[in-house]
């Protein structure tokens, strides 16, 4: 779990840092414009969403050691490289973007369905939400760290937002550590590096580990080393997955916005430039605790359905309130709108991937279930990419509508979710362990 927090939390600090670089001065340096950011932030989706499939598919064959140990290294090359796009233009700028986004394809569900090997689905809620602490706390740290560097323009005759990218070195520093540490799978408890003289658990504990875990869903056992074709074709026919991925999309729309925007947002209210930065880290510090506590309630008492209603009802009210606001001249109120909008951006997130997960029928399917969801996570960056424009400005009247628009459906899409398992348990007669989870 640390080393898949911490890969998570490269990976949110590279993909985010871009926002606190636009209160930097970014695309005047690089020489874009609003519209075209909004492209390079649209081909970061989009290369996510590419290889997602194929990215799961080659750690079911490679194992997660390897694979996600070499996207870490890829992504924090790509990310770095970026420090040097000054006055570059265009081209470069949208090539990083969608390198970044293929680079990073695939992280965020190998890690899901890496846990579901070694976790019993009673579990899962909870270490996918400890999973997306990497993901929170990069959030709520970002800005922090950004207000830092960004005070360091001039030095070397490099711009603050340089600094900000030279900083993910760091991130292949993680890629290493992660190759050199993670442990294959609960059958090998050793590193690649480690080989046989060194192992996290003795032989004892590894085929208890597994018994656990294949006793509480025998789906787990794994005697291939491929994802099969009808497992494809199962996954990609299987309805009951959309209104998940439909939730998703339209609820996390508004997430990517924010990320971009926010920093941005904050200045419009009358705030100082390098200040923004840090005051957007009060929501995600409040989101960090919200993940935590859906994720143990959710667990506790078996209600995912519920706690993913209720983090996306608590979304639509506070995105509701940010439209109802956009003419007050109460900076204070504005800011505190936004940050409460900022903390239930993703507190259901994770708990609706666990609900997804719990109610997959074999190992293969779960691995491409956990691509698709993500994929419809980044399908919603591509969307929200575009929600703020420049000629909407300041008070982006149309862009807070659209996102009003797009939580509304995700909650009628979440109660959707919840019917159809509740639906089929009652017409199908299901019981016991063949019931659906919601």
């Amino acid at each position: 779990m640390p080393l898949l927090i911490l890969g998570f939390f490269a990976l949110q600090i590279d993909r985010g840092n871009i926002g606190n670089a636009m209160t930097d001065f970014f695309m005047q340096e690089v020489g874009i414009t609003q519209f075209e950011f909004n492209i390079g932030q649209q081909l970061l989706s989009t290369g996510i969403v590419l290889l997602e499939i194929p990215s799961n598919i080659i750690l079911y064959r490679v194992g997660p050691t390897l694979w996600i140990g070499c996207q870490i290294l890829a992504w924090g090359a790509v990310a770095t490289f970026q420090a040097f796009i000054k006055g570059k233009g265009l081209g470069p700028y949208l090539a990083t973007r969608l390198l970044l986004g293929l680079c990073e394809a695939g992280f965020i569900p190998a890690g899901l369905y890496t846990m579901t090997r070694w976790y019993k689905r009673s579990e899962i809620s909870r270490r996918f939400s400890y999973y997306f602490i990497g993901n929170l706390f990069a959030g709520a740290c970002s800005g922090l760290i950004a207000y830092g560097i960004l005070h360091m323009r001039g030095i070397a005759g490099l711009s603050g937002w340089q600094w900000l990218f030279l900083a993910s070195i760091f991130t292949i520093l993680v890629g290493l550590i992660f190759i050199a540490l993670f442990p294959q799978s609960p059958a090998k408890p050793r590193s690649l590096i480690a080989g046989k003289s060194f192992r996290y658990f003795t032989e004892r504990e590894s085929a208890i580990l597994q018994a656990r875990v294949f006793k509480d869903d025998p789906s787990k056992l794994q005697p291939r080393q491929n994802v099969s074709w009808g497992e494809v074709k199962d996954t990609f026919t299987n309805w009951r997955i959309l209104p998940h991925f439909l939730t998703t999309i339209l609820g996390m729309a508004s997430a990517h916005a924010l990320g971009a925007y926010a920093p941005t947002l904050v200045i419009s209210f009358g705030f100082g430039r390098l200040q923004s930065n840090a005051m957007m880290t009060i929501g995600a510090w409040v989101l960090l605790f919200l993940n935590l506590l859906w994720g143990w309630l959710a667990d506790k008492y078996s209600k995912r359905g519920l706690m993913v209603f209720l983090g996306v009802l608590g979304l639509w009210a506070f995105q509701l309130g940010n439209r109802l606001l956009i003419t007050s001249t109460n900076r204070d109120l504005r800011f505190g709108f936004l940050t409460m909008a900022t903390a239930f951006m993703a507190n259901w997130h994770a708990v609706n991937g666990a609900w997804l997960s719990l109610n997959a029928k074999s190992a293969g399917e779960r691995s491409i279930t956990m691509a698709i969801f993500v994929m419809g996570a980044n399908i919603a960056g591509i969307a929200g990419s575009q929600i703020f424009q420049a000629h909407d400005a300041p008070v982006y009247r149309t862009g807070w509508t659209i996102i009003v628009a797009l939580c509304s459906a995700s909650l009628f899409m979440s109660i959707v979710a919840n019917a159809q398992y509740w639906l089929l348990n009652k017409f199908q007669k299901r019981e016991g362990e063949d019931r659906y989870k919601y």
